[in-house]
């Protein structure tokens, strides 16, 4: 009767582990920091910045006695470390975006936050914000350059996330770098609020 009592305890207990659902959540932490190292390179004009990789492992699960208590420990724990994800941030493309990125705000963009003409938008995104301090003559290479560092930034969120092989994850990431940007604006340049309303730092 025992022998029963446990296989029968033993099948619900497989059937239940394979109807458990491992949901992967978004690793807003380990992407705020990778923003923040791969924002500040760019802003600083530093070196390339160095592999950024959240090695977040599953929470430790408290071991039981009960062989029921056992089974899920061992089935569940291994499904959910499996999915459990490792941000990555650095891959070929986002080197080549990183390296324009950089170039383009060390010749280009600094000057322009500088004088207020261009800011950050709220989508991770850069726009002109007041032309007139742009000589007519500028214009068009401002909004080329422009243009070009939008592109890049729209391929480096979708790079993130498919890297990651999450590609539902790219408006949180494009949400967690819109947030970087604006943290580590210097002090004078314009950014939108969540408003889209303009304001100075």
């Amino acid at each position: 009767m025992r022998k029963l009592v446990y296989g029968l305890l033993t099948m619900l207990l497989v059937a239940l582990v394979g109807c458990v659902t491992i949901n992967v959540y978004f690793p807003e932490a380990a992407a705020q920091k990778a923003a923040d190292q791969f924002i500040g390179t760019v802003l600083d004009n530093a070196a390339p910045s160095s592999p950024a990789k959240s090695n977040e492992s599953a929470p430790p699960v408290k071991k039981s006695g009960q062989p029921s208590a056992m089974l899920l420990d061992l089935l569940i724990p291994a499904a959910y470390a499996a999915d459990a994800p490792n941000l990555l941030i650095q891959t070929a493309t986002t080197d080549a975006i990183h390296g324009r990125m950089q170039a383009r705000f060390r010749d280009t963009l600094t000057p322009l936050f500088n004088s207020g003409a261009v800011g950050f938008t709220q989508d991770g995104l850069v726009a002109v914000r007041d032309a007139g301090k742009v000589p007519l003559d500028q214009r068009a290479g401002v909004s080329a350059s422009v243009a070009d560092e939008n592109r890049d930034r729209n391929a480096l969120y979708r790079e993130v996330a498919n890297a990651n092989n999450h590609p539902e994850w790219e408006s949180q990431i494009r949400a967690t770098f819109a947030k970087g940007w604006i943290e580590r604006a210097r002090a004078g340049w314009y950014y939108q609020d969540a408003s889209g309303a303009w304001k100075q730092k």
